[in-house]
């Protein structure tokens, strides 16, 4: 089972500094039909001007991923972590009890993010942030754990919870698999570049709800960047 949701049909806000899409519920965007798929809870789409960010302000008990698309976004927090994510990295921030947390782009150009949240595994755990460089080169044409909760993935970022990001970059005309157990629930969205997804066809940036499928199929039809969560 597959259910498109357009780009276009997403909700969204936007102000002087920040242009965000929401393929489910977030914020003052409500839909009944989009309040996520198994622990997935918030995928945003948000396009940040330079010199502008999100100031300190607070989360807890949420598994935080941001997937850097242009740009970089710098991070720092009440934990005294800072950093700065650059395109195709990812940072991961488990709120746990409590955190104060601020994302810049202090670059020159646009930052566009995803900014995915997922339920954890365990409430009132201890917070944490991390990042971790990933060359596109590496998941050409195959999909590779960004990071996961799942204990068999290494060399990832850890997320505290039974779901793991993966990535994937395929020239025009390739196919890359991805297999899973069809009672989980995964969500992919191509960064860049149209898709088909088992026969049904993805434009850049649209959503793809997915379940009770045992093997994700995807064929690009242009250049694409791929980006896709499996979650309990």
């Amino acid at each position: 089972m597959i259910q498109v949701q357009p780009f276009e049909s997403l909700g969204g806000f936007r102000n002087e500094w920040l242009k965000t899409k929401h393929h489910f519920s977030f914020g003052h965007y409500h839909d009944p039909k989009r309040m996520g798929v198994g622990g997935l809870r918030v995928w945003n789409d948000d396009e940040i001007a330079p010199g502008t960010g999100f100031d300190p302000h607070p989360h807890r008990d949420m598994e935080i991923v941001t997937y850097v698309r242009q740009g970089a976004i710098t991070h720092q927090d009440s934990l005294g972590n800072k950093g700065r994510t650059e395109a195709g990295d990812v940072q991961v921030m488990s709120a746990g009890t409590g955190i104060r947390h601020a994302e810049y782009n202090l670059e020159d150009k646009d930052t566009t993010i995803f900014q995915i949240w997922i339920l954890p595994r365990e409430r009132g755990q201890a917070p944490s942030w991390g990042a971790k460089p990933f060359p596109k080169g590496d998941r050409s044409g195959k999909f590779v754990t960004l990071a996961s909760g799942i204990d068999t993935d290494a060399d990832v970022l850890p997320l505290r919870t039974d779901a793991r990001l993966l990535g994937a970059t395929v020239k025009a005309g390739e196919t890359v698999e991805y297999t899973m157990d069809p009672s989980r629930y995964a969500y992919l969205v191509p960064a860049a570049g149209a898709v088909e997804v088992n026969g049904v066809k993805i434009a850049a940036r649209d959503g793809a709800a997915i379940h009770e499928e045992a093997v994700i199929r995807v064929t690009a039809l242009e250049d694409a960047e791929l980006v896709l969560v499996d979650a309990a």
